[in-house]
């Protein structure tokens, strides 16, 4: 009996960072079905990042690590990446080649068009066509992006904003290249033991039951704006009646800023080597079991220049958390506008400080945001509907 040819992918991301990204492209390789077979590739860990190595080990995938494929443009190490990708190409002889994120989608694509392989996709998770660089240096990133897109098949875009700031602000592709794919996760933690993790994370920071907990949860980096959370967390306290404390969840190489950033607005805070000192704000760095820290806050904020598909607002809503957060990227197809979030503009100060103190002083209305979000992103976000969609696409493009 003749055994039915699986379809080879070879999956190349930049990097195992805690984030979207590595829970998909770890879904992506564990998840699919029979009919396919996937080989893992990575780049090395940055140094100023959370490894999330325990994501892909805790699904059994045992990825090969490219050492040379690092986040800094370097020549040298690119192109010995580059040169090693093209190897395990050859040796693999993948019927679709699917990049992640942007030094992977260069390095990678490039490879597999000068292998010939038949299908090669890329995903955008982001982009960084605004709020990263000066003029010149995104201009010049859009201009390679655009001569990797005509060696693509396909682009996967995952939001329909994103799409449409691909398609007709950056003019990366034509539309018709652009396949919307949202991103998807194993939610069902975020609705277990809500209570007994409340607890948990409560007791550890020294919370009462009368505190408002807001958190804002990712890298510590300039596009995350934590200026705007940290001056609009200001104007809330000298404004509010209530009891709030407030908690940056997360590391990176703007942490030093940050904190001389809450100096300079005399904002108390300790951080995660005084947990015994309840200040107004405290700085966490990573918490890997993000469902407890989730379970314990009430308010999850959002300051970001630019965002592709924050996975903190899909997770705070998992969690019926409500949500504060700046309007931009695809952050309008992740929330239901005033339903389970409440948007500002981008960098406005006057319009974050006043939805913060709304949803602060109005328990009401927090409780009801926070109750929508389950319903919202339980099957919408899931990784089995990732899944589906993904093997649906590659079938198609397969048959063209």
């Amino acid at each position: 009996m003749l055994t039915k040819k699986k379809i080879k992918i070879l999956r190349i991301i930049n990097r195992f960072n805690l984030g979207g990204p590595t829970y998909n492209v770890a879904y992506l390789s564990k998840y699919m079905s029979d009919d396919f077979e996937t080989l893992l590739v990575g780049g090395a860990k940055d140094e100023t990042e959370e490894s999330s190595d325990f994501i892909v080990n805790n699904l059994g995938l045992k990825p090969i690590i490219v050492e040379e494929m690092k986040r800094e443009i370097e020549i040298k190490n690119d192109y010995t990446a580059y040169k090693k990708i093209k190897t395990i190409i050859r040796e693999y002889q993948p019927d679709i080649v699917h990049t992640h994120a942007s030094k992977a989608g260069t390095l990678g694509r490039l490879a597999a068009y000068s292998c010939k392989v038949p299908i090669i996709v890329h995903t955008f998770h982001g982009h960084v066509f605004h709020s990263y660089f000066g003029k010149l240096k995104t201009t010049f990133y859009k201009n390679i992006e655009r001569f990797l897109a005509k060696r693509s098949t396909a682009i996967i875009a995952i939001s329909e904003k994103q799409k449409q700031e691909l398609v007709e602000i950056h003019k990366i592709c034509q539309a018709e290249k652009v396949h919307i794919v949202p991103l998807g996760f194993d939610l069902s933690k975020f609705q277990e033991n809500k209570e007994n993790k409340r607890k948990t994370f409560r007791e550890k920071y020294h919370l009462s039951d009368d505190e408002i907990a807001i958190s804002i949860i990712g890298r510590l980096v300039p596009v995350k704006n934590h200026a705007l959370f940290l001056e609009g967390l200001k104007n809330v306290s000298l404004k509010t009646n209530k009891k709030i404390r407030a908690f940056i969840i997360g590391d990176g190489e703007s942490r030093a800023e940050i904190e001389a950033k809450a100096k300079e607005l005399e904002i108390p805070f300790t951080t995660e080597h005084h947990l015994d000192e309840r200040r107004l704000l405290t700085f966490t760095s990573w918490i890997k079991d993000i469902d407890v820290a989730l379970a314990g806050s009430d308010i999850v904020a959002l300051t970001s220049f630019n965002e592709g598909t924050p996975v903190s607002l899909i997770e705070a809503q998992a969690a019926n958390k409500a949500i504060v957060s700046t309007n931009v990227g695809g952050i309008e197809n992740v929330v239901l506008p005033g339903q389970t979030a409440l948007l500002c503009s981008n960098d406005n100060l006057a319009e974050f400080s006043a939805q913060l103190l709304k949803i602060i002083e109005n328990d009401s209305l927090r409780a009801l945001m926070a109750n929508k979000g389950w319903g919202h992103v339980k099957e919408k976000f899931h990784y089995t509907r990732l899944v589906s969609d993904m093997e649906q696409l590659y079938k198609k493009l397969l048959k063209k």
